[in-house]
């Protein structure tokens, strides 16, 4: 007697500087192998790989490196864990939301056409490109002169590295770019036209990146209030929108011989990494607050409440799950702070002690400044070395260290860095709360789980219990998740991550002496981000005027 092979699901997650494939058990969620493949080009910020340098606050990538991902680590992900592809019943993807390029109408990147190899603008925007600040600031201008009612739907700020706002920045520094870009895609939905040889679009990152609401994007009479020529802008964008979790079509001939799958199997529609995290971590329910953490943070909350909540990244009805009001919140630096933190405030005996115990410098540093009572190193700083995503949405403010004296150590910078990204949590918290949005519980995921010094101090600061997703690959296992829902392995998200997705429930507690102590930091830090994140003192903005113009 033979039984068949046991289903499984492959999701590839579209980081920042390479692409993940998971393969996972359709049954229970068990991870059965994986593969990693490093973009050749990673982050492309000063030069293009033709060598015509780029401003300040650029950042790019290659089309060619995410079809890499699916070249590589697909079969790789395969081969680890034994499975054949005719297994596999489904493919999802999860990318960086807010990285969006300029194609033709069958899809051709710009960047890949001989004509505009050289040209900026052709190349897909990162998320973390936000040079178009001006153009975001102008949006949200227009908007509350005309009042705009999906305005307050993203908190009453418009963000520089969203969809409309690098579009416009495309439109007034290279229009003819523009003009030659027949569609405006995220790449969350590029990467699908990929593997399906058909445009789809999802209603996620319609509705959070691209000002998709109750229906409608923003009408021609308020873009051509913008600029005359960004009147018909929608039409780059216009497509049908799939709801998550639903089949966007079967893998074509082509993908299939990239990836080395059967042709005809099931893709799903396109999503974001953070906002399938959520299923992972069995995040779905009202008021459970998950808090993707990598490079940057993402925050998403699901809610029965319809609020205006200030500085959100959007709020979108079944955004992330039917039935539910989907929030959006983010630190744009945070993984990315403490990096900084290792490449300029360890010296060089730092380096060495490193080495000759045979740890990296991240874990010198969190181990000495675990050692510390809190408040002992003096310090208090801003965590905007990558500007503010939420609560004030401005990506022109910058970090700041108070408190620096002669006999301050690298591991005080690092573990005032630390709170500081804490510190900005608990903002985004208090201000769901404050608008009427509960927040009952707080998980976390992504690659900074395994500081447990990290977590321990967001429990403190937070002083609240944190959950922690069991997995360390939690875009991959969510989109492997919404695989097996547009296959028909399971009904609907909410069935597949009971049955696939994993939390452990407080893995971390505050400790009342520490969240005592850092409730009086915390006020300072409020008085500090208020006073340079809300017109106290324009001094960050003066001196990126200053910096710019040198």
């Amino acid at each position: 007697m033979t039984t068949d092979p046991p289903a499984v699901t492959v999701g590839v997650d579209f980081g920042t500087l390479s692409g993940r494939a998971l393969v996972v058990a359709v049954e229970d969620g068990r991870e059965l192998g994986s593969a990693v493949h490093e973009y050749r080009h990673a982050v492309v910020e000063r030069a293009l790989p033709g060598g015509r340098a780029l401003p300040a606050d650029w950042a790019l990538q290659i089309p060619q490196d995410w079809r890499d991902v699916l070249r590589h680590a697909v079969s790789e992900a395969l081969a680890a864990a034994g499975v054949q592809p005719r297994q596999v019943v489904g493919i999802a993807t999860a990318f960086t939301a807010c990285t969006v390029l300029p194609t033709t109408r069958d899809g051709t990147p710009l960047s890949e056409q001989p004509a505009f190899a050289d040209r900026p603008h052709a190349y897909p925007k990162l998320w973390r490109h936000h040079a178009a600040q001006p153009e975001a600031d102008l949006i949200v201008r227009r908007a509350e002169e005309s009042g705009q009612r999906w305005l307050a739907r993203y908190g009453g700020r418009i963000s520089s590295e969203w969809q409309y706002a690098k579009a416009l920045q495309l439109l007034h520094e290279d229009p003819e770019v523009y003009e030659a870009a027949d569609r405006w895609i995220e790449a969350a939905d590029w990467i699908v036209w990929q593997l399906t040889g058909e445009e789809n679009r999802n209603l996620c990152t319609a509705g959070y990146k691209g000002i998709h609401q109750d229906g409608a994007y923003p009408d021609e009479e308020f873009l051509a209030s913008v600029h005359p020529g960004f009147s018909k802008f929608t039409a780059k964008l216009d497509h049908p929108l799939s709801p998550l979790g639903a089949p966007a079509g079967r893998l074509s001939a082509a993908a299939a011989a990239l990836t080395g799958l059967p042709e005809g199997t099931t893709v799903a529609v396109g999503n974001v990494d953070a906002h399938v995290t959520s299923a992972a971590a069995q995040a779905l329910d009202p008021g459970h607050l998950l808090a993707i953490m990598g490079t940057s943070t993402c925050h998403i909350l699901n809610s029965d409440v319809l609020a205006e909540v200030p500085g959100m990244c959007g709020v979108v009805r079944d955004g992330v799950v039917p039935g539910l009001w989907g929030y959006e919140a983010g630190q744009s630096g945070v993984g990315d702070i403490f990096a900084w933190a290792v490449r300029t405030a360890a010296p060089q005996e730092y380096a060495d002690e490193a080495g000759r115990r045979g740890i990296s410098l991240h874990q010198l540093l969190t181990e000495k400044a675990a050692a510390q009572p809190v408040g002992a190193h003096g310090l208090l700083a801003l965590d905007w070395h990558s500007g503010n995503r939420s609560v004030l949405v401005d990506h022109h403010l910058s970090g700041l260290i108070v408190g620096l004296t002669l006999d301050t150590r690298p591991e005080d910078v690092y573990r005032a860095l630390v709170e500081a990204t804490a510190f900005g949590t608990r903002t985004i918290v208090e201000t769901f709360e404050q608008a009427g949005v509960p927040v009952t519980e707080f998980t976390a995921a992504g690659g900074l789980l395994k500081n447990a010094f990290l977590m321990q101090t967001y429990s403190d600061v937070l002083n609240r219990p944190v959950n922690l997703l069991v997995s360390e690959q939690g875009p991959a296992l969510g989109a492997a998740i919404h695989a097996a829902v547009a296959a028909g392995a399971h009904p609907d998200i909410r069935a597949a991550s009971a049955a696939m997705g994993r939390l452990e429930r407080r893995a971390y507690t505050p400790d009342p002496a520490r969240a005592a102590a850092y409730e009086r930091l915390y006020a300072e830090y409020r008085t500090l981000h208020d006073h340079f994140g809300r017109g106290g003192n324009d001094v960050m903005h003066r001196l990126r005027a200053l910096r710019d113009q040198a």
